[in-house]
């Protein structure tokens, strides 16, 4: 019997080994018909910037290109177009070489993901802000973070620089994106509410190979690990695809029940500033709306729904998101107003019960509260965050300095429930800093 299990053991072992020299020979011959690789790069079908010959993705981390030194030099990264699915491999790309590049990638691939994914797109004077909020998920977290940058050309160089002096705390890796959207209508989408800010939509097509990610505005803060709201992902049900607050909790203040001149989620609204989107699922969805009896796929629903509601729509991509979810309720997941705590939730009293609980989770500084003196118990948490550094000891002595600062700003609404500000930041550190828990020490060595 054993002598019969070897014999079938080794035959299958010469077919697969049979099977892969087939493969490397098809693409040797590829390759030759293709030209030899002698010729100059062929164009892509089309380019997904008017300007065109733009890389898709520029950073550094285990994404870039420059994580590959030792790379050939045949493997060469090229831009796709994001808007046009037909693409032809260049001549002098991707040989022999690259096939058995190609099957490492795909035995990566398969394996579950290890880092948790977070977008942001910045525009105009958003760096700080932006650098900011990076720099509070590090702090807290405890899985890796991979960060995709969507922004201006104008500010990548400086957000290079600054990514690169945080390398040595080998936490995260990034990539950095331009501000990009469909040609035939790339001015209308950019300049829909606030310039960029509609990119956002866009996200499931552009990050085809993300699975799930979770996308902020530049003022938000993290006041707790980025892994606590990524495992919200895991209570979605079967046909929950995205996760958002409500944009109010209080009715009588709300601004959609009152003024909205379009279909809108639930009593008040959603909030996008703080969404959490299982990607693939996006993708795969056919959504009801209300111009065609027709469902229709993500990539074709936004343009048809900018046509019809642009004259009534105020805050632009925030809106669609609002009339898409109106008619595929069931496809959200909506989380309390303690991961998207904003001026509204206190400015004209407190109207966040979860808050006043167990804290702010995360603090969303719209409004320009971060910048101006109206609501200065958000400022004093935005610049306790932004001047402080990476090193423990100055995490652990933030806590009272910034208690004092909060105890100065009780002559506002927000300043006088300042402790709910502090209650779950103090928590984080405590557990981050002063005493890791056990699970977050077993998870760094499982990322090792």
């Amino acid at each position: 019997m054993r002598r019969y299990l070897r014999i079938v053991v080794l035959c299958l072992a010469c077919g697969f080994c049979s099977l892969l020299y087939a493969f490397s020979q098809l693409a040797v011959s590829l390759e030759e018909g293709a030209g030899g690789g002698g010729g100059k790069p062929q164009a892509a079908a089309a380019s997904w910037l008017a300007g065109g010959g733009r890389g898709g993705a520029r950073g550094v981390g285990s994404a870039g290109p420059a994580a590959h030194p030792g790379r050939s030099d045949r493997c060469k990264d090229f831009s796709l177009c994001y808007w046009n699915p037909y693409w032809m491999l260049p001549s002098d790309v991707c040989g022999m070489n690259c096939f058995w590049e190609a099957a490492f990638r795909y035995s990566l691939k398969v394996q579950p993901a290890q880092r948790m994914h977070l977008a942001v797109v910045a525009c105009g004077e958003r760096l700080e802000e932006t650098i900011t909020m990076l720099k509070s998920a590090i702090i807290f977290s405890i899985r890796p973070l991979q960060f995709h940058i969507f922004a201006e050309d104008q500010l990548h160089d400086s957000f290079k620089g600054i990514l690169e002096s945080w390398s040595f705390l080998q936490t995260f890796n990034y990539s950095l994106y331009p501000i990009t959207f469909p040609s035939e209508n790339a001015v209308e989408w950019k300049k829909l509410f606030k310039p960029c800010a509609s990119q956002r939509l866009f996200l499931p097509l552009i990050l085809k190979e993300v699975d799930s990610l979770l996308y902020v505005d530049t003022d938000i803060l993290f006041l707790r690990p980025v892994d606590d709201i990524w495992s919200l992902l895991k209570k979605f049900n079967s046909t929950q695809i995205a996760a958002m607050a409500p944009e109010h909790e209080e009715p009588r203040i709300g601004w959609y029940n009152r003024f909205a001149r379009h279909p809108y989620y639930g009593k008040t609204g959603v909030n996008s500033g703080v969404m959490l989107m299982n990607m693939t699922r996006m993708r795969r969805k056919y959504f009801k709306n209300d111009m065609t009896a027709v469902r229709l796929r993500w990539g074709d629903i936004l343009m048809p729904l900018l046509k019809k509601y642009k004259l009534n729509i105020t805050w632009g991509d925030q809106d669609l998101l609002n009339i898409i979810f109106f008619h595929n309720p069931e496809s959200l997941f909506v989380f309390p107003c303690q991961w998207n705590y904003r001026p509204d939730h206190c400015i004209y009293g407190s109207n966040c019960q979860e808050a006043e609980e167990e804290g702010i989770f995360i603090l969303h500084g719209n409004r320009g509260v971060y910048h101006d003196d109206k609501q200065p118990a958000f400022r004093a948490i935005y610049e306790a965050l932004r001047n402080c550094s990476f090193k423990d000891d100055n995490i652990r002595s933030l806590l009272k300095p910034l208690e004092l600062e909060l105890q100065k700003t009780v002559h506002t609404y927000c300043g006088k429930i300042y402790k709910i500000f502090i209650k779950q930041l103090t928590k984080s550190i405590q557990d981050r800093y002063d005493r890791p828990p056990k699970e977050s020490i077993d998870e760094n060595i499982e990322w090792l």
